[in-house]
């Protein structure tokens, strides 16, 4: 329970089926060193803390806080740290679902006799003839969050709840207006990184990383010919298709088009040079199959807010896939999830390596 409207609402939704409910609250970080913003945005906030636990009070059932700063620091903040020191853009929100908090949940749910954890994220777990289980899009295609559940595997999906997936947002609006939370039905939501509340990650890794300025500085823009275009702020703090705060004008759109953090450059070009038709994707984790058949078609869907693209994909060395799109997919960007659907079904996903153009055949 985050304290918010789904996690609440799905809390008590279960409450009234007749299930023994217990609501967990995670501490996933320490607020007071977030940096200079003072604000307490996201789910772990001290208010957050306080609705949840006045929701469980108020319907008799129990409420624990978890506190998971250290497993949270050690994981998912030096992966993110990690991955923009490499040239990548990170997705902690995946980390901390895949590696962090179901893995934590269930550990207390264990400790607790529970046979389930349910959150509030729309989307909907399938158990195939096959008998595997895996996760599918919610019904409310702009809520849709099974793009960020891909990593969870088979022991977590098979004692998960999600029953928001066959509703739509509105309805769980509605829902808390009658459960008598109509503060919460107007609360607004969150899209923040829990650790980073005032969205600024270069500040973020500025603080994590005494000396970084100074380390990156001195790099340059160069153009896809290696010629030097101007001087840079540091490779972390830019990402693959950027196009604002770059600092040079060249009297046209320009992007960012790859990161070479060993030479400390970055590669400038115009919105064509986005283009790629081919990635490969490692750290693969298989939900509705246990493996792929080479040239199988799927939908690729490479960040959050993508509406996919068609292409096939064929296993490779090392638990990698490779997926060769059909059109020309734009800003690729190693270290961001890719996730594979057949139909409304993910099959899987990962974290893309790179991504490339290769000639048509």
């Amino acid at each position: 329970m985050s304290g918010g409207i789904d996690s609440t609402v799905t809390a008590l939704m279960l409450h009234d089926q007749g299930y023994e409910v217990i609501g967990i609250t995670m501490k996933t970080w320490d607020y007071a060193s977030a940096g200079p913003s003072g604000k307490e945005t996201g789910c772990c906030n001290l208010d957050s803390f306080n609705d949840a636990r006045m929701a469980a009070v108020q319907h008799g059932f129990p409420h624990f806080v978890l506190d998971i700063r250290e497993e949270f620091g050690d994981f998912v903040i030096e992966n993110f740290v990690d991955e923009y020191l490499a040239g990548r853009t990170p997705n902690p929100c995946v980390m901390c679902n895949t590696h962090i908090k179901w893995r934590a949940l269930l550990k207390r749910a264990d400790a607790m006799g529970c046979d389930y954890i349910a959150t509030g994220h729309y989307g909907k777990i399938h158990l195939h003839d096959n008998g595997r289980y895996f996760v599918s899009r919610g019904t409310d295609e702009l809520k849709d969050q099974s793009y960020v559940l891909w990593g969870l595997q088979q022991d977590l999906l098979g004692r998960t709840l999600l029953p928001l997936g066959n509703y739509r947002k509105p309805q769980i609006r509605q829902m808390a207006i009658d459960y008598g939370y109509p503060e919460l039905a107007k609360k607004n939501e969150s899209y923040e990184i829990c650790f980073v509340p005032d969205n600024d990650y270069r500040g973020f890794l500025k603080r994590k990383v005494p000396g970084l300025e100074k380390k990156v500085a001195g790099g340059h823009f160069i153009d896809r010919d290696g010629k030097i275009l101007g001087q840079h702020k540091g490779y972390p703090f830019y990402t693959i298709g950027q196009r604002k705060g770059l600092d040079i004008t060249f009297g046209r759109p320009v992007y960012v088009t790859r990161i070479d953090p060993d030479a400390n450059t970055v590669m400038l070009g115009d919105e064509s040079d986005l283009d790629q038709n081919e990635m490969t994707v490692g750290r693969i984790n298989m939900m509705k199959y246990e493996q792929i058949t080479p040239g199988m078609e799927v939908v690729s869907k490479i960040r959050y807010k993508d509406q996919g693209s068609l292409s096939h994909i064929h296993p490779g060395p090392d638990n990698t896939i490779r997926v060769r799109f059909y059109e020309n997919a734009k800003s690729i960007a190693p270290g961001q999830s890719a996730v594979f659907y057949e139909g409304d079904d993910v099959i899987g996903g990962g974290i893309i390596q790179q991504g490339r153009m290769v000639p048509a055949v």
